[in-house]
């Protein structure tokens, strides 16, 4: 979203008005304080720099009185590359149109993402890759994250790949089971593995306190 867009936005949340008015300055504060978000303008304002990119199109049909109705059905992941991501899904007559709301959706589905090093092969303490190990599942596919020494890359499938690179994660060894070929299942079951690395308290979070 262009700034000047931005300088015209009307916020219709509290949270939108906290944003604007500058009560709240980073996405990290609206995680911390366990915030909605309900606006992707919020988004656009506390991540600038976000990118998306599309990892599936395509047709569905539906019955209707009238015939059947066909859409074009998309999935967006967009992140910043460093801790943040978000998935999002689309529907519309033109492609484009399916494109820009899964983009929205995505950005309501914004999450942070706990980055470290918990491979015993490495022990670097920088955040190229998962901290310790975390599972995933949408529909029958379960994704499991495990920790990877530097240099290792991302051992995952192509729609894999795509979420851990938007969310930050440079090295990670990957386990699935289930129809992986089912690219929406796939994706969100990877995503949901990057959010539960903040379902685990750590020593780190205990001495925070």
């Amino acid at each position: 979203m262009s700034q000047q867009s931005l300088e015209e936005w009307v916020p219709r949340t509290r949270l939108g008005w906290m944003v604007k008015e500058g009560k709240i300055a980073s996405i990290k504060e609206v995680f911390d304080m366990n915030l909605v978000i309900q606006e992707p303008e919020i988004v656009d304002y506390l991540l600038p720099d976000l990118k998306h990119e599309v990892v599936d199109i395509n047709i569905v049909q539906k019955q209707t009185d009238a015939g059947e109705v066909t859409r074009f059905r998309a999935m967006v992941v967009v992140g910043n590359f460093n801790g943040y991501v978000g998935i999002g899904l689309g529907k519309a007559r033109q492609v484009r149109q399916a494109i820009e709301k899964a983009i929205r959706d995505a950005k309501l589905n914004i999450i942070p993402v706990r980055r470290g090093c918990g491979s015993w092969a490495c022990s670097c303490n920088e955040p190229h890759s998962v901290p310790f190990t975390v599972e995933g599942k949408s529909g029958s596919v379960r994704v499991r994250l495990i920790p990877a020494p530097k240099g290792t890359g991302l051992v995952a499938g192509d729609a894999a790949k795509v979420v851990l690179r938007y969310a930050g994660i440079k090295d990670v060894w990957t386990w699935t089971k289930g129809e992986t070929r089912t690219t929406i299942n796939f994706v969100a079951a990877t995503y949901n593995a990057l959010r539960n690395t903040y379902k685990f308290v750590t020593v780190y979070d205990w001495s925070r306190r």
